[in-house]
């Protein structure tokens, strides 16, 4: 069906337009971006924040772009001094009532109330009065809230409640007295958040961020008495050039080596060995369960926020779960175990940190059965926030330094680990490897139907004679339409994989924090998805049974997939959580 068109006019601007915009979508044919400040465009567009007001002609008052819609014959202007006015008083009466920290708040420089602020010319003493002090929510392992910084834009509710279907926080209370809290004025601890940091992604002040651990990481490096180990996963080689203004989807996995290495960490490695690791296992375990009908669909258990989700609302299906720990926990059990062993270091002088694309990681560390040699098998986990704010603190110009390579040993991974940064990838490097152990002549090694970026993704491939039926979905609202219908029996799986982050660990609740301009013009994890399939496609081994440094570690240590020495140290266990 043709899409009707009417004319209008935007700042004297004649536009011909679609009809079903809205002021602020019909601007940017103007190439005009109206500010915002509460609107995220398919998250949160309530004009609640009056930031974006424009002037229809007609003797109209002021309307809120991001929800007016454009009718043909319209003629707006977005800057008149009346609506800058407007906008300057706004943003003083949120500062009036915000904590002006800006100096030391994680978020200086990426808060898009501060750069709203600054271009307005704003008077933060303009309005003197009552404000509120809130104790700060700093619980929880991984998320740390702060409603002295809350603008009420509503987007984390939002994230929260539509996007992962967790619903733990909300508006409570009315006029003066609104704010965000949890359930009973729970903390993120006690309440069922699952973590994973969707809601420090969307927030535009420093109220929501994750828990900072850098001095943690600093004060081991710091210490004569530990060896201090470092690794990287997949989805950092795309998304950390973002933190000092690369172009989106760089790939900078020599850069992020030769970063870490500048550190001052005794051994930089990268996290795609233990994905190829994980794959190893799973693939065993999946093809295990198949042959003498053990519990079907076996599900993944890679995203830590997933996991604590099944605990709290699908506790029927954790038998479902694959017992593998995540790379993460596999890479620190193996430096612990291993590579303590071969290099004659106690594990408890062993210190062990992860950089991470997730805010949940930070919670699994303490998870039961983790910690394969009697200490935790990673000791800290920092997002890739806090490893960008680590570099530029140490003076390091990431842009320019010279592509190098990680440590060995431990040095070779495959394309099939590379790809666990993006939904469907953890699937998909199952698949390759499972799918040449059944059958040494199916070639396949792009399973371009599990890809992509729909909620919930079904395939079925024929393979040794079999149908192996499977399903990828991402983000915690779509996990739920997929396995209420395992639930009820109204569809069958083998294999299901499932991301708590939309898109995957490539939108993962660590990543560089964007501007909202990038943010509604930009399709992130579209970009961000080509650029991982293209470090997967760029390397020589593409399966992870392929992998060198895979075999060694079999033939030298835990001798063969599914072993009783491998289940110790490889594997964990999971059990239901309560809602309250």
């Amino acid at each position: 069906m043709e899409t009707k068109m009417v004319n209008i006019k935007i700042n004297n601007v004649s536009l011909q337009v679609p009809e079903n915009l809205t002021i602020l979508e019909a601007a940017k044919y103007a190439n005009i971006d109206i500010p915002t400040l509460c609107y995220m465009k398919g998250l949160c567009e309530i004009g609640a924040c009056r930031i974006c007001l424009a002037e229809v002609k007609g003797g109209r008052a002021l309307v809120a772009a991001c929800v007016f819609p454009i009718f043909d014959g319209m003629e707006v202007q977005t800057n008149t001094p009346v609506i800058r006015e407007s906008r300057k008083h706004t943003l003083e009466l949120l500062v009036s009532d915000h904590k002006r920290e800006c100096l030391s708040c994680v978020r200086s420089g990426s808060c898009q109330l501060q750069t709203l602020c600054h271009d307005y010319g704003v008077d933060e003493n303009t309005f003197q009065g009552m404000t509120h002090h809130y104790e700060i929510d700093d619980k929880s392992p991984a998320l740390v809230r702060d409603n002295t910084k809350c603008v009420l834009c509503r987007r984390c509710i939002a994230a929260c409640s539509d996007v992962q279907s967790v619903s733990v926080i909300d508006a409570v209370y009315r006029g003066f007295k609104t704010n965000i809290s949890c359930a009973f004025g729970h903390t993120l601890e006690e309440a069922p958040c699952v973590y994973c940091g969707q809601c420090t992604v969307v927030c535009p002040t420093g109220a929501l961020t994750e828990k900072d651990d850098t001095k943690k990481v600093l004060d081991a490096i710091a210490d004569p008495d530990k060896k201090v180990f470092v690794f990287a996963a997949p989805s950092i080689r795309v998304t950390l050039g973002e933190a000092f203004d690369m172009p989106l989807g760089s790939i900078v996995t020599g850069k992020l080596a030769a970063a870490l290495k500048r550190m001052g960490f005794d051994g930089v490695y990268d996290m795609a060995l233990t994905a190829d690791l994980t794959i190893m296992e799973e693939a065993h375990e999946f093809l295990d369960r198949v042959k003498t009908g053990g519990k079907l669909p076996i599900i993944t258990s890679c995203s830590p926020g997933w996991v604590k989700f099944c605990e709290h609302y699908y506790p029927e299906l954790i038998s479902n779960l694959s017992t593998c720990k995540s790379p993460q926990q596999m890479f620190g059990a193996m430096l612990k175990t291993y590579f303590a062993e071969k290099n004659n270091l106690d594990p408890k002088d062993v210190f062990v940190v992860s950089v991470i694309p997730c805010t949940a990681k930070k919670f699994e560390l303490g998870c039961d059965n983790q910690s394969a040699a009697g200490v935790p098998d990673v000791d800290v986990a920092i997002t890739t926030r806090e490893l960008a704010r680590m570099i530029k603190a140490d003076g390091i110009n990431f842009v320019n330094l010279p592509d190098e390579e990680f440590d060995n040993p431990f040095g070779t991974v495959s394309g099939a680990g590379v790809i666990f940064g993006a939904t469907g990838g953890v699937l998909e490097a199952s698949l390759r490897t499972a799918s040449h152990w059944l059958d040494e002549n199916f070639e396949v090694v792009n399973f371009n139907e599990v890809r992509g970026p729909d909620g919930v993704r079904r395939a079925t491939y024929k393979i040794a004679g079999m149908d192996v039926k499977v399903a990828v979905a991402s983000g915690l609202a779509n996990a739920r339409e997929l396995l209420d219908a395992v639930k009820n029996g109204t569809e069958e799986f083998h294999m299901i994989e499932i991301m708590a982050c939309p898109g995957g660990c490539i939108n993962g609740g660590g990543q560089p924090n964007q501007s909202d301009t990038i943010r509604n013009n930009v399709d992130l994890v579209a970009v961000r998805t080509k650029a991982i399939y293209k470090a997967d496609e760029g390397l020589p081994l593409r399966k992870s049974f392929e992998n060198p440094e895979i075999k060694v570690l079999y033939e030298e240590f835990l001798g063969v997939p599914g072993s009783e020495k491998a289940h110790h140290i490889l594997h964990t266990t999971n059990a239901k959580r309560n809602v309250f």
